[in-house]
């Protein structure tokens, strides 16, 4: 079977790869855009079956992975940043609480489709506005959930304690994908 990776993260690329696993990465082009009233625990798994959805068809020897990430706090949902000024919010937001962070995945083939979503909560140090200034100009953290990413100076600096999977937090819950596709024989 030839596995798909529908993600353009470089740290998803890098935990399929670090898992032992050959895969390509494919490009989906997809409006991700939540119901209004869609419960926080259910949304990343929500996105991850839309991207998948919106794939081309599969054929018999495909395998496909999705994946999405989301943060909230406050049961607010935190997606990617717009801009520097919605980062800094964003981040402002975080600073001196605990957030949770969900990843979900689908895995699809032609006849089956396991979507399963991993949370991790985070406590995060208070940051203050300049330490924030400092991560935004530094590490520009456009492509994540949250405005920051837990390899990272913010992650290593202010992360006072976390309960869940650190590949979670990150962006690919790999003992999840690996449980899948080994336990399925997909791969």
């Amino acid at each position: 079977m030839k596995l798909l990776l529908a993600s353009q993260s470089p740290r998803r690329k890098e935990l399929l790869s670090s898992l032992g696993f050959e895969f390509e990465v494919v490009k989906i082009d997809c409006e991700e855009i939540l119901p209004e009233h869609i419960k926080i625990e259910a949304a990343a798994a929500y996105l991850s079956e839309l991207k998948a959805d919106a794939f081309r068809s599969l054929t018999t020897d495909e395998v496909l992975l999705t994946a999405d990430t989301v943060v909230a706090v406050d049961h607010q949902i935190l997606g990617k940043p717009k801009d520097e000024t919605d980062a800094f919010n964003m981040l402002r937001s975080l600073s001196g609480k605990t957030h949770q962070v969900y990843t979900g995945i689908t895995i699809k083939t032609v006849d089956k489709v396991f979507t399963e979503t991993d949370v991790a909560d985070v406590t995060l140090d208070d940051i203050s506005d300049d330490e924030i200034k400092y991560y935004i100009q530094n590490y520009k953290p456009f492509d994540k959930a949250g405005s920051y990413g837990i390899q990272e100076w913010l992650g290593m600096a202010k992360i006072s304690k976390m309960t869940g999977s650190f590949y979670t937090i990150m962006g690919l819950p790999t003992h999840i994908v690996y449980k899948i596709l080994k336990e399925t024989s997909i791969i």
